[in-house]
């Protein structure tokens, strides 16, 4: 910074309303970005990668992670909503994984119980023993 910069700037973010913002101190250790910025203007560059956080609670919102991952984004999936629905979990597993494995040569990985990791066809996973 040179001498007369009064430090950073901030940008105003119309998406979110200033009652609901929470005042960021500085050195606070997280912030969730999502949740502040939903629909932050940030340029798209080749080669640059988002990783989406999903809940998903029913099978509507499959599309959307498929469109992710279509657009060349990792997932992660949060599913243990649909864990006490077995048939509704087996439907939207079973959709996700065709779609991702079949139709775009990625990846599913699973992350414990109730996490799935989506990978499209520019990443690859590595088994560590």
């Amino acid at each position: 910074m040179s001498v007369e910069d009064d430090g950073p700037k901030w940008v105003e973010m119309p998406s979110i309303a200033d009652q609901s913002m929470s005042i960021i101190d500085p050195g606070e250790p997280y912030h969730d970005l999502g949740m502040r910025f939903p629909d932050a203007p940030v340029p798209r560059l080749d080669g640059d990668v988002i990783i989406h956080r999903a809940v998903l609670e029913d099978v509507t919102g499959i599309s959307q992670i498929m469109d992710w991952v279509s657009d060349g984004d990792i997932v992660i999936i949060e599913m243990s909503d649909l864990m006490s629905r077995d048939m509704e979990l087996q439907l939207a597993v079973g959709k996700i994984q065709d779609f991702v494995e079949d139709d775009v040569n990625g990846q599913v990985v699973r992350l414990g119980n109730t996490r799935l990791l989506l990978l499209p066809p520019t990443f690859d996973s590595a088994r560590v023993n």
